[in-house]
């Protein structure tokens, strides 16, 4: 997973839900969307989609992680643009008063699903799935994410056939690494 980071300070009187004074409060999840959209611009101007962005407390910092993806890849020069343009961005937006420290990096090669934006994105890739009860018998599936709706997966295996697990079942998922290289001559 390529990494860049880059720390950005601001004042420090942040409280979750809390900002720059405002009565009402609004949720993390709210708060992350507006991040999002402000950083938004920055990403699709370097050709990358959000896969995932974070928000939380490591030892004495804050972390604003995001996870971007582009077809081909994404390179350590990606992440560092992103990372210079969007902290940019961010301490314009008067979003984060606080001080932390803003990560880019690649999603992974097998980074576990967890949000309907990362299954969506997921779509047309590699995963593994594990369930909590047997489905046709079965406790794990893996194959190429064909549909992702709020209630099923839909996997298709290597021989084509599919097959559908119910999303309230299963317990994770992730993406399976898959090199597109012929394999030598004499090895299997």
């Amino acid at each position: 997973m390529l990494k860049f980071k880059q720390k950005w300070a601001s004042p420090t009187s942040f409280f979750l839900g809390l900002w720059r004074g405002e009565r009402s409060v609004e949720t993390g999840e709210a708060w992350l969307g507006r991040v999002e959209g402000v950083v938004g611009p920055v990403l699709a101007s370097h050709g990358l989609d959000l896969v995932d962005a974070e928000w939380h407390r490591e030892g004495r910092r804050w972390v604003l992680r995001f996870y971007v993806d582009k077809p081909g890849g994404v390179s350590v020069g990606d992440c560092q643009a992103v990372s210079r343009e969007a902290g940019d961005v961010l301490d314009v937006s008067g979003l984060i008063e606080l001080a932390y420290d803003l990560e880019v990096s690649s999603p992974g090669l097998d980074r576990i699903l967890k949000t309907d934006r990362e299954y969506a994105w997921a779509v047309g890739k590699d995963v593994r799935c594990w369930v909590r009860e047997p489905v046709g018998g079965r406790t794990e599936f893996s194959g190429r994410l064909r549909s992702v709706s709020t209630r099923t997966l839909e996997l298709e295996d290597s021989d084509g056939r599919t097959q559908e697990v119910p999303r309230g079942v299963v317990t994770k998922a992730r993406l399976v690494p898959s090199f597109d290289r012929p394999r030598p001559a004499g090895r299997r």
